[in-house]
């Protein structure tokens, strides 16, 4: 019972040292004249310049909103679209074959023969020979292949120009010799 008696006078003696004076009263007087003493430095805003109204000085020559010129660019655009349309147009409505699904940059012409008087070209494509007409379709481009050499493949494609208008190149597929 002593012990617990000892324990209770400690534990009183410091809530009671607790409850004296802290240090803030200090600290509050230093914030106080911190805050008279630092006056805060905003310079001026300069004035506004005042704005003068420029008349416009091309009266003679072609209003830019003009109602005519804007019609114009609206059927040249539309003249454009339907040119891209109908370059486009058969390539979307037929089957594609099996070779478009591959870039052409993954093809090697590896050959090329007469099979029944049509030259036929050897494509390699991942380690497999693919036989190639002329009218048949490779490569991711809607590329169709216009004519067949010896060592050579000539390729029409269709591609999306910079601008999203639809275009026609033209492009070769070369002989890889000795590539196995």
């Amino acid at each position: 019972m002593r012990i617990n008696t000892l324990l209770l006078l400690v534990c009183c003696s410091f809530a009671i040292a607790g409850c004296g004076p802290s240090g803030e009263d200090g600290l509050r007087v230093w914030m106080a004249e911190q805050r008279a003493s630092t006056r805060p430095s905003v310079q001026p805003l300069t004035e506004p310049k005042k704005f003068i109204p420029e008349p416009y000085a091309q009266e003679g020559a072609v209003e830019p909103f003009n109602q005519i010129k804007l019609t114009l660019a609206l059927k040249r655009d539309s003249n454009q679209v339907a040119s891209n349309a109908a370059l486009i147009a058969p390539e979307m409505a037929r089957r594609k074959e099996p070779l478009e699904a591959f870039p052409l940059d993954s093809m090697a012409m590896v050959g090329s023969l007469n099979k029944s008087g049509a030259p036929t070209a050897l494509i390699k494509i991942d380690n497999l020979i693919y036989q190639v007409k002329v009218g048949s379709y490779l490569g991711q481009n809607y590329g169709k292949v216009m004519r067949i050499a010896e060592n050579s493949i000539q390729l029409r494609e269709i591609a999306q120009d910079a601008t999203g208008d639809w275009i026609e190149r033209f492009s070769t597929l070369d002989l890889q010799e000795g590539k196995k």
